[in-house]
């Protein structure tokens, strides 16, 4: 795999406060790459700077081998789908639509495009339905449909099955599975769920107190990790 972001020396603070300090990080193109840590170690942080939501106190970041320029262009490549999306009083349909409208994309594609992100997400035949009347985990993967109907290149997930019982947790872990081996999708995924990453995860960094400790694949950091403090957390030890 091809790098897609390569990240060096970046560090993030509010105020006084750092959040982030000298992360290095290579993310390949078409991965599924799994940042786990405890709450409050900067995961989100992470993700929102990807997106380009935020913009580093230091460092530098690469994004397809160039240096950053027209953000908003690039922002067009990737989706950003949060723990709690918002949800639209409108019909499924609308709501999963609405970044197509606002590209203004014609109305055949958009509905051969709200169709099929509808189909992988489970929810055919609910396009009429009113966004807000959908169970949580309807709602979420609705979320994830507005996240993948325009092609991200990109796909940034926090915490996308927190508040989900176990069936929608599978349903969208089949789903992550499903974006990436079809439509090629590079997903970055922020969770402390240590069981769902061994079982979606081609790569995992983890990152505690703002410090990314360890990157390597999936079966290296679950059977052999480098640092003690990675042992820890993944045996489920409090770490910070």
């Amino acid at each position: 795999m091809d790098e897609l972001f390569r990240i060096k020396d970046l560090c993030m603070a509010f105020g006084e406060k750092g959040v982030l300090e000298n992360i290095d990080l290579t993310i390949r193109r078409g991965e599924i790459l799994a940042i786990i840590g405890p709450s409050g170690s900067g995961k989100t942080t992470l993700l929102r700077i990807l997106n380009f939501f935020e913009k580093p106190t230091c460092g530098s970041l690469k994004f397809d081998g160039m240096d950053i320029g027209e953000i908003n262009d690039i922002r067009r490549r990737m989706s950003l789908l949060f723990q709690t999306p918002a949800i639209f009083n409108a019909s499924v349909f609308d709501n999963v639509a609405y970044g197509l409208k606002v590209r203004g994309i014609d109305k055949k594609t958009i509905g051969k495009k709200v169709g099929d992100a509808l189909s992988i997400v489970g929810l055919s035949g609910l396009e009429k339905q009113k966004a807000r009347t959908l169970s949580g985990g309807e709602a979420q993967r609705m979320a994830f449909a507005r996240a993948i109907v325009y092609d991200p290149e990109i796909l940034l997930l926090d915490e996308p099955t927190a508040s989900l019982d176990p069936a929608n947790v599978a349903k969208i872990e089949e789903i992550i599975r499903r974006v990436r081996d079809e439509r090629g999708t590079t997903i970055i995924i922020a969770t402390h769920n240590i069981p769902q990453v061994r079982r979606i995860a081609d790569r995992v960094g983890i990152l505690l107190d703002g410090v990314l400790i360890e990157v390597n694949d999936k079966e290296k950091i679950f059977t052999a990790p480098q640092d003690a403090r990675s042992a820890a957390f993944i045996k489920g030890e409090m770490v910070y």
